[in-house]
């Protein structure tokens, strides 16, 4: 198996691959690649708990809207997050505890503003007994 994920480049937009031996990990592998765009994970402590319910039409969408849905909660109340607890998944619906801190601006430093995950380019796949997803964000 790769590691968890990769970041891709991709024209005036960044992107990820994320890697993951069933879908749970796969979509805490992803977000694990968003906030390794906005920030340095290793310093985000757990001291935060955030209960966060996702619901789309399919799989693909949903992990667009699970992307967002971070990103919201970075932009709206300032929280880093750097574990996620990916509690009941479906085809359609996400349930996940999220561990993570308010923004620090002396202990985090800010890399990339991410604005959200789109639908550009997305794939979401089964290789043999490893699942990928491939995200690209507009910055």
């Amino acid at each position: 198996m790769k590691g968890s994920f990769e970041i891709i480049d991709h024209t005036a937009d960044v992107g990820i691959i994320a890697y993951g031996a069933d879908a749970k990990k796969l979509f805490s592998n992803a977000a694990l690649a968003l906030f390794s765009l906005i920030t340095e994970p290793e310093t985000i402590e757990g001291r935060l708990r955030f209960d966060l319910e996702v619901s789309a039409p399919d799989r693909e969408s949903l992990l667009v809207e699970w992307l967002n849905e971070l990103i919201y909660l970075f932009d709206a109340e300032h929280v880093l997050l750097s574990r996620f607890d990916i509690e009941a998944l479906t085809l359609t619906d996400l349930r996940a505890a999220c561990y993570g801190e308010r923004f620090d601006q002396v202990k985090h430093k800010l890399k990339t503003g991410v604005k959200a995950a789109t639908y550009h380019m997305l794939k979401l796949d089964k290789d043999g007994d490893e699942y990928r997803a491939q995200v690209i964000f507009d910055v």
